[in-house]
């Protein structure tokens, strides 16, 4: 990362505030002016800007503003920072190592048979292949089809299972639902419905008819009776 100057103007109000600094060392150090620096000197600009020690923030060291001020000649120069910040890295495709290159084409047939609703796009993010090697992998067309095994990326190392489950998810967002397909069970409101009527429980607390019940056992004693006479 390169080493740049934290709040140029700043750090040159407070140079100008506090060094003997020439305007043309300050102006070379905070990027400026020279005119810019005299201005600010002046009053006449940065107003209302507090001045920030570059000292204090590690940027410049004492002895350097000495050995500038004894010499007009001299050129301020950036201490190293005690912590270095790495870049930002740039999108791009994603490096596979060459050990791993050969194992690429079947962890797309995996992708492709497991997640169809990935985009080419996204499956090329994540194994770090291009978009003619994907077709060619889905039509059966590539040149080794006959031997591809699908294989889990994540397995193969060739992506983590968090870009995985990232890019599954941003894929189905918005998507519908498949419907279940084979035999599912019904829901119970329309099951209630389907029992026919002579299956149906009877009820345990209907009322008897008591006339009824006691018509048929005078019918039947009265038989019992006309057998006995007959004897």
């Amino acid at each position: 990362m390169a080493n740049t100057l934290l709040m140029p103007k700043a750090t040159a109000v407070w140079l100008v505030d506090n060094t003997a600094l020439s305007f043309e060392q300050i102006a070379q150090f905070c990027g400026l002016h020279p005119l810019e620096v005299k201005a600010i000197a002046d009053g006449e600009s940065a107003q209302g800007i507090k001045g920030m020690d570059p000292i204090m923030t590690g940027q410049l060291t004492r002895d350097e503003i000495a050995r500038a001020e004894k010499d007009p000649n001299h050129r301020l120069k950036l201490s190293d920072p005690k912590v270095r910040v790495p870049e930002s890295k740039r999108k791009g495709p994603r490096y596979t190592p060459l050990s791993k290159r050969q194992d690429r084409p079947n962890a797309i047939l995996w992708l492709v048979r497991n997640h169809p609703e990935l985009k080419d796009a996204q499956i090329a993010r994540l194994v770090g292949t291009t978009k003619s090697t994907i077709d060619q992998i889905r039509d059966r067309k590539h040149w080794n089809s006959a031997n591809l095994q699908p294989m889990d990326p994540v397995t193969l190392g060739l992506t983590s299972q968090i870009d995985l489950d990232m890019e599954v998810n941003r894929a189905s967002r918005g998507r519908e639902q498949a419907q279940p397909t084979g035999d599912t069970l019904l829901p119970a409101a329309l099951t209630e419905r389907l029992v026919p009527a002579a299956e149906k429980p009877k009820d345990e607390d209907a009322e008897l008819d008591a006339n009824a019940v006691f018509a048929k056992l005078s019918a039947l004693k009265s038989k019992n009776e006309d057998k006995d006479d007959e004897e």
